[in-house]
């Protein structure tokens, strides 16, 4: 027992050490693989390397390889100005838009942050020319990362499945991104109306004015001395102006046209080459991470420019993280300490209980921690409770999944953190407040919620 409290004290250590310092989680975990590992665990190098993810390192380098090469030639722009095109002018979809492209970025591999770091610059500036609330926007980008990423292709997807596989538990991937995917857009509504979207109903930008701005909060702000046919009193991108008294005077300069980026041979292949990689994965149970490294291939010999410097653009810090932390976990599992916490859980005279335990720790830390090292360090932890039956496999793991993503919306977490930092300046602590709100209720809210929709109803 002695053993495997160390190797849980060095988990904590690890999130711990990560979440309050600037210590890489994915070093950590391997250099304490090696500690707990060596001095514990009796291993040599050749044991611990012998839990490295090499299925994992080839899935999060390929198809964040081929998201590299999207974006430099020109697919993922393409993507965005085709879609807030499609909308016509009609404000109160935008922030739809960029929830479906995030989550289109995120089913085909590209990594969560990577995907919000993309589209949340794009959301603010339209936050600041039709008048949206930035909460609104972030909320609806960060739910969009988390509704996509469960696909097969995606990356918690692939992280998630992966774990399944290697512990031969029941799955079902087209199940877990369908559930992922439902609720987070439940969310996501449930935002949009908490948050100003009802303000932005029947208001349209053929003028390049949507109306009056919103506050963070969604309440409408007031009109410049101008009025809502005067000059504008700054340019087109401008940040809200503070008013007197506290209000947020909110200007609008005229839209320029956008220029939509032609679709060319290198974008249309690479659109293909997109859709065949979730294709493959969904109907043919093809390795993504080779067919990701199959694109990348044949778009560099079509356009070789399109791969330069994609190589350092590819997300190596989650790739150390994630494999840096399943081989930790590695290390847990050959000492039997995962065993060892699965069956003190199932111990716990309810299941039902047990389960709600698990999902409840998976939210919490995933709100101050990486949301892809939970997902590989948690799975494996309810291997031993799911051995029993009294809990149905699929149904707990898409809640722990869900419960654990869903609270991405927290400030303390890359996806909350970005949207904060590309918040109009002068909001940007109404915004930090709201999503510390909303991320905090959700890892109180979304354990229950999930653990009453996917598993009561799969009890034994």
């Amino acid at each position: 027992m002695a053993d495997h409290l160390i190797a849980i004290g060095a988990l904590v250590l690890i999130f711990t050490l990560s979440t309050f310092t600037s210590v890489h989680m994915g070093a950590l975990a391997l250099v304490a693989a090696f500690a707990v590992g060596s001095s514990v665990a009796g291993e040599n190098a050749d044991d611990v390397f012998g839990g490295f993810p090499g299925d994992l390192f080839v899935v999060l380098v390929g198809v964040t390889f081929l998201f590299a090469i999207a974006k430099n030639n020109g697919t993922i722009e393409w993507l965005v100005h085709a879609a807030t095109r499609a909308v016509r002018g009609r404000i109160a979809l935008i922030p739809w838009v960029m929830f479906l492209i995030t989550a289109t970025l995120t089913a085909v591999g590209a990594v969560v942050p990577a995907a919000v770091g993309v589209i949340a610059p794009i959301g603010m500036s339209f936050c600041v020319r039709y008048g949206i609330s930035p909460l609104l926007m972030g909320l609806l980008v960060i739910n969009g990362a988390s509704a996509g990423g469960f696909s097969p292709a995606g990356v918690f997807g692939s992280i998630t499945n992966g774990v399944i596989e290697r512990n031969d538990l029941p799955g079902d991937p087209g199940l877990l991104f369908l559930m992922s995917f439902l609720f987070n857009v439940a969310l996501s509504v449930v935002a949009y109306f908490l948050f100003g979207g009802r303000s932005l109903l029947g208001r349209r930008a053929e003028d390049g004015r949507g109306g009056l701005g919103t506050g963070v909060g969604g309440a409408p702000a007031t009109e410049t001395a101008g009025g809502a046919d005067g000059p504008p009193t700054a340019p087109a991108g401008s940040a809200p102006a503070p008013a007197p008294g506290g209000t947020t005077t909110v200007t609008f300069a005229p839209a320029t046209a956008d220029v939509v980026p032609r679709l060319d041979r290198a974008r249309v292949l690479t659109l293909l080459g997109l859709l065949g990689m979730v294709a493959g994965a969904l109907f043919l149970d093809y390795n993504v991470g080779l067919m990701a490294f199959t694109v990348v291939v044949l778009l560099t010999l079509v356009d070789a420019d399109a791969a330069k410097g994609a190589v350092d653009r590819c997300a190596w810090s989650t790739v150390l993280l994630v494999c840096g932390v399943v081989t930790f976990v590695g290390v847990m599992e050959r000492m039997g300490t995962i065993t060892w916490l699965g069956d003190s859980v199932a111990q716990i005279d309810s299941p039902l209980l047990g389960a709600l335990l698990i999902c409840l720790i998976g939210a919490v830390v995933s709100a101050f921690a990486s949301t892809t090292g939970i997902l590989g360090a948690l799975i494996p932890l309810a291997v031993p409770f799911l051995m029993d039956g009294q809990v149905g496999a699929v149904g707990l793991i898409i809640a722990l999944a869900v419960s654990s993503s869903v609270v991405d919306s927290s400030p303390l977490s890359t996806s909350g953190a970005l949207v904060t930092a590309n918040a109009p300046e002068e909001q940007r602590p109404q915004v930090f407040g709201a999503l510390m709100k909303w991320g905090m209720s959700m890892a109180l809210v979304a354990p229950p919620a999930t653990w009453a929709l996917f598993v009561v109803p799969g009890q034994g």
